[in-house]
């Protein structure tokens, strides 16, 4: 149940912002929760990125997992505070791969959803906020580089690819001492 609720939450987020952009031909600026659309149809990109994490972090999931994605400068990244419960390896104390592999897969597509937008032509902003509300993951890799020791883990992507029906992204997770504990490529759908 907690699961549809995050995904219908994200849903009327995105529906709300199809809403904005479908009223671009009004005189005055719209706000809702991808941020300003103008008539221009121009989108401010840190407003819709805050509000892409802001939808994130009201995940029950993500609690659980003591994640939240947090924006710098213009680049999102998932941060996630060790705890006893996200021990995989309890002889050694190492994070779970399961929690490494959300990390990985979360940051990755909410890079690909900011790419999105970031790339959004102003006469197809309702195209692109169906396309960010269908993203999914098709298929992802990961590759376990060093044991998952530290207080905080912090992932960060970055685009490869970006086509009409989907995309490719590379994701890196280090710990809070800049080490590289793993690294994944991912394909996503929309």
């Amino acid at each position: 149940m907690s699961e549809q609720s995050s995904s219908s939450s994200i849903a009327k987020a995105h529906q709300q912002a199809e809403t904005i952009a479908i009223q671009q031909a009004s005189p005055a600026p719209k706000s809702g929760w991808t941020g300003d659309i103008a008539t221009s149809g121009v989108i401010k990109i840190d407003v819709v990125l805050q509000q892409l994490c802001r939808a994130f972090n009201t995940s029950p999931f993500f609690h659980h997992l003591n994640m939240k994605m947090i924006l710098e400068g213009q680049d999102i990244k998932c941060i996630v505070d060790m705890d006893s419960s996200l021990i995989g390896n309890v002889a050694f104390q190492i994070l779970h791969g399961g929690v490494a592999a959300t990390l990985l897969d979360s940051i990755g597509g909410i890079v690909a959803m900011g790419e999105l937008y970031k790339r959004a032509d102003k006469d197809h902003i309702a195209d692109t906020v169906k396309k960010v509300t269908r993203l999914a993951t098709v298929d992802m890799r990961i590759d376990y580089i060093a044991p998952g020791r530290g207080k905080q883990f912090i992932g960060s992507a970055e685009v490869l690819r970006m086509g009409r029906k989907g995309c490719t992204t590379r994701m890196n997770m280090h710990n809070d001492e800049g080490k590289l504990i793993a690294t994944g490529i991912a394909s996503y759908a929309y």
